[in-house]
């Protein structure tokens, strides 16, 4: 377990402790921009690759996050659902696949500012909410989840756990995307 690994993170006292800082956006006149450090960037990468992965497959439609990803927007008449699919479920899937892939395009290799239009900071909502939903859905998050309080359970009962890191970096994202709606708002 190293400093630099983001899906390691240490331990101090029976409290997580995340190797990375908390990157938050700000207003900066018209744009919205943030600093990231090199091991942020490949946190990132490494989740929008994943989701970006995820949508080049033929859905799983058992699959837990897929179906948070593409609710039934019509559970009481499975035709009628089935119809609704086959018309509109290829282009929302490209459409998520591509909005992940533009974050893995705006991120600069080794760390350094993403500076984003309005247009491109909705593009980055819409991929972090994507990303957080996939990741809260296979760690059965719900709404009223206390991650803090999750992770030091968690920690208290085994430290290495793999869940310990996986709920550190859905906080990471959720703090990343709660800071650029604030942006947005200022």
């Amino acid at each position: 377990m190293t400093e630099s690994d983001p899906g390691n993170p240490m331990t101090d006292e029976g409290r997580a402790v995340v190797p990375f800082r908390t990157t938050m956006f700000r207003r900066a006149g018209s744009e919205y921009v943030a600093l990231f450090s090199p091991l942020e960037v490949q946190l990132l990468r490494q989740c929008m690759a994943q989701l970006a992965e995820m949508l080049s497959r033929i859905p799983d439609l058992d699959d837990p996050a897929i179906e948070r990803l593409f609710p039934d927007v019509y559970p009481e008449d499975p035709e009628q659902e089935a119809e609704f699919r086959r018309f509109t479920e290829a282009d929302l899937r490209n459409g998520k696949r591509d909005q992940a892939k533009t974050v893995l395009a705006d991120l600069v290799e080794g760390g350094g500012e993403v500076w984003l239009s309005d247009e491109q900071a909705e593009v980055w909502l819409r991929a972090l909410t994507d990303v957080r939903l996939a990741i809260g859905t296979r760690l059965g998050i719900e709404d009223d989840t206390d991650i803090i309080a999750e992770v030091d359970a968690v920690v208290g009962r085994n430290p290495t756990s793999p869940r310990v890191s996986q709920l550190l970096v859905y906080d990471f994202l959720t703090q990343l995307q709660w800071s650029l709606v604030e942006a947005l708002m200022d």
